[in-house]
């Protein structure tokens, strides 16, 4: 069996990950053979409701194993409108069989129509330099949502839409005290 497959299979094995150096190369951007490291950014889906993100995330993890961890936009001090202080401001459901889900609850002052904005893409790691180099990269032609920066839940949050209409959530991640 090919040692990827297997990986997949046995999801406790961390699957090595060739990096390459952006650097142009007669293999694409600064191929180096055999430089090998285990992954630190991972991708999360990360779905978005109008006030429906708590009951969506505990739904989840009775799904799929797991507990919603929710931070409120009163608990983060981010009440725009105190009408939505509880609905959550970040939270996700983790699973031990791998499963990972994201979701927030879009302020009435942002636009938001049901299925039309459902997801961002999130890209997280625990290396604030990797993660701050991806983002100057994917920054590039965007529109900034919200800057790259230290908030009340990671130690680097930010949010930007790309030049495709893709918007993606880009953080380090910090280990849960709860």
């Amino acid at each position: 069996m090919h040692p990827i497959l297997r990986a997949v299979e046995d999801t406790t094995c961390p699957l090595p990950l060739r990096v390459f150096p952006s650097s142009p190369g007669p293999h694409g951007p600064g191929h180096r053979r055999g430089r090998e490291r285990t992954m630190s950014v991972t991708t999360t889906t990360h779905l978005n409701f109008r006030g429906a993100a708590r009951e969506a995330l505990e739904h989840y993890g009775s799904v799929f194993g797991g507990r919603a961890v929710v931070v409120t936009y009163k608990d983060a001090g981010a009440v725009t409108d105190e009408a939505e202080a509880d609905r959550v401001l970040w939270g996700e459901v983790v699973g031990e069989n791998g499963f990972h889900v994201m979701a927030y609850d879009v302020p009435s002052r942002l636009p938001h129509e049901r299925g039309a904005n459902p997801f961002f893409v999130s890209v997280r790691g625990d290396d604030g330099a990797e993660i701050t180099a991806l983002w100057e990269r994917l920054a590039e032609d965007s529109e900034i949502v919200r800057p790259l920066e230290p908030s009340g839940w990671a130690p680097l949050y930010g949010m930007l839409t790309d030049r495709f209409g893709v918007t993606w959530v880009l953080d380090v991640t910090a280990p849960y005290a709860g």
